[in-house]
């Protein structure tokens, strides 16, 4: 051993603190740009969706009218595709990140390999001063300084190794965590990905609504108001018939079938709550609506084309449209499903329905878009729960010999004592 290895360790040492370069440094610099931009565009688009916001809360205050409904529909169609241009700026931005994370998932990766390179030969550098005992190795040099000079150097290499040993640990953890990152980005990629199909669904459902509104009323006030008093004379006959159907329906719901109350069992059908009508004997009601048997539902704000989420996950046993029977005003659009509790769930004034029947719905999936269809003069959405035991989808027709608008339509029916209220099971 000569003093030769004194600076053959010194340089290993040296190796082993000097970091591979950053490769993608101006790259990241440029993603993190454009980052920023998508971010400061998001914001802006925001502030304009709280102003729409502020107009549909305005609008909807007012007299309902022809021009204030298509004004609504107008808003919400902005309001909408302003917030699918904030998604897709944000699964822009998003996948952006995914990109930075991958450079930077790439240059830890260079880094932890230029470590172990040299981590790797200042080890066999070691392995090679090990295998002369360090008394062979004084007797060996010209002089004792030597002797101890390579000792030291030998000493400052073990020092690097430990030091550059932790430093690809860090290293490693820190790419662990990067990693770690970008599976969290990728899933919110998805997410966002998700959300842009619904609110695509909202869109669809709102300019549909306005065309067919327009269709019906050929954009005459008059005509508007004719066919909401229409719904409303038609409404009242075909709760009198569903009435008498009620009280005639011989199945006798048990104690045992119905499910004690409790909150959270079920989930809101919407992301934003705001009860217009509370179940049973309400006000309404009172003036006459329901033939005086009370609400069998609650009533939800919801602009047309509003996600509506399943309550709970189940079966859906059937959906229908009880406005495609001429002069029929009662549920419109609607979704019924079964859940495993002895509970169902109806959702009724849909715009657009987004599941059939005999399909299985997950908690909280999209199943269709709050509208305006049936016994509806303003939007909204019906909510209601049933006895799964006691409730049955056909023909009302089938059920009650009385003649009435909706006497050839699907619809689900069930015995007074199998409406819940939903207020006890949310």
């Amino acid at each position: 051993m000569t003093v030769g290895f004194a600076k053959y360790a010194a340089s290993v040492a040296i190796a082993l603190i000097v970091v591979p370069g950053l490769v993608f440094a101006q790259s990241t610099d440029e993603l993190q740009k454009q980052i920023d931009e998508h971010n400061s565009q998001i914001t802006t688009l925001n502030k304009e969706i709280a102003q729409y916001q502020a107009q549909l809360d305005t609008t909807s205050q007012k007299k309902q009218t022809l021009q204030n409904v298509l004004s609504q529909l107008d808003i919400s169609r902005k309001k909408i595709t302003a917030s699918i241009t904030v998604t897709k700026k944000q699964i822009s931005s998003t996948q952006l990140q995914i990109q930075q994370l991958a450079s930077g998932i790439h240059s830890k990766e260079a880094s932890i390999s230029g470590y172990q390179a040299s981590l790797g030969e200042s080890l066999r550098g070691l392995n090679q001063t090990e295998i002369v005992p360090f008394a062979e190795s004084l007797l060996s040099t010209d002089s004792i300084s030597d002797a101890w000079g390579d000792a030291e150097a030998i000493s400052q290499l073990q020092t690097a190794v430990r030091d550059d040993i932790a430093r690809l640990a860090g290293e490693k953890a820190s790419l662990s965590k990067t990693k770690t990152t970008a599976e969290q980005k990728r899933e919110q990629l998805l997410k966002q990905q998700k959300t842009l199909v619904v609110q695509q669904g909202s869109l669809d459902a709102t300019v549909k609504a306005q065309k067919e509104l327009l269709a019906q009323t050929k954009a005459q006030e008059s005509t508007y108001q004719n066919i909401i008093a229409q719904k409303m004379a038609q409404e009242a006959a075909f709760e009198q018939a569903l009435s008498d159907l009620q009280s005639k329906l011989q199945y006798t719901v048990s104690q045992a079938d119905i499910l004690k109350a409790g909150k959270g069992i079920i989930r809101w059908p919407l992301d934003a709550v705001r009860i217009t009508q509370h179940f049973g004997n309400t006000a309404f009601a009172r003036a006459g609506a329901y033939n005086g048997k009370g609400h069998n539902g609650i009533d939800l704000a919801a602009q047309i084309g509003t996600p509506v989420k399943a309550a709970l996950s189940g079966v859906v046993v059937g959906t229908g449209n009880t406005d495609s029977v001429r002069g029929c005003y009662s549920f419109g659009k609607w979704v019924l499903i079964k859940h495993n509790n002895g509970l169902d769930t109806i959702y009724a004034h849909l715009s657009q329905i987004g599941i059939s029947a005999g399909q299985s719905v997950a908690t909280g999936q999209v199943i269709g878009y709050s509208g305006q269809t049936g016994y509806a003069t303003g939007p909204h959405l019906h909510f209601g729960v049933y006895v799964s035991s006691a409730t049955q989808v056909m023909k009302l027709g089938d059920a009650t010999n009385k003649k009435t608008p909706c006497y050839s339509a699907v619809m689900p029916i069930a015995p007074l004592s199998a409406y819940l209220n939903p207020e006890n099971y949310l």
